[in-house]
């Protein structure tokens, strides 16, 4: 569950970005400047600040989960059949990250509670994501290079691979389970035969 939750996290990584370069607020000054100081600046700046804590933890858990996916640990099996649904990343990012671009993020609860919404919005998705096992569905990812597919194995059935790799039908993987029937696959270096 706590995977689940991160990878989602990490999903919201571009928005969270996206936030940062639309909300950021430095003054600029080139003649007569002088420092509004700390405690205005970091007011000028909450969601910004918001938005650098998340990346930070994004990168802590991209890491996490590169360490738990290290290496494969099952004998190889041979991919039957395959399909690429890569394209389910861009289906994310069109539903969620760009209309959430549009919040207006004030904070001041007399006028309008667009920030409430906007956290209650991602905390609501974030629900279905981990109850619906859909935290694969992952934009960061395919910026980083992984690929998702939906295959049939030679032992197992409509199961989701992520992997780094191009993956192709009679390919001969190893996989990691990640969730239910969701796996981190890496070819097999040897056709059918466990490597040591």
């Amino acid at each position: 569950m706590r995977l689940k939750i991160q990878l989602y996290i990490l999903s919201l990584w571009l928005l969270f970005a996206l936030l940062f370069v639309n909300k950021i607020q430095v003054p600029i000054c080139f003649e007569n400047c002088e420092f509004i100081g700390l405690w205005k600046l970091i007011t000028l700046n909450i969601i910004p600040i918001i938005c650098v804590i998340f990346i930070i933890a994004g990168f802590w858990f991209y890491y996490r989960f590169k360490y738990i996916i290290r290496g494969a640990k099952s004998l190889p099996e041979k991919i039957e059949e395959m399909e690429n649904i890569n394209w389910e990343h861009l289906t994310f990012l069109v539903t969620y990250v760009i209309p959430l671009l549009s919040f207006d993020l004030d904070f001041n609860l007399s006028k309008d509670r667009n920030g409430l919404m906007f956290f209650l919005v991602l905390i609501v998705i974030g629900m279905i994501y981990v109850k619906t096992n859909m935290f694969y569905n992952n934009p960061t990812l395919a910026i980083l290079g992984y690929h998702i597919y939906k295959t049939k194995t030679t032992n197992k059935k409509n199961i989701i691979l992520i992997s780094k790799e191009v993956l192709q039908e009679q390919d001969w993987i190893e996989y990691k389970l990640i969730s239910d029937n969701i796996y981190f696959a890496i070819k097999s270096k040897q056709n059918g035969i466990k490597r040591t």
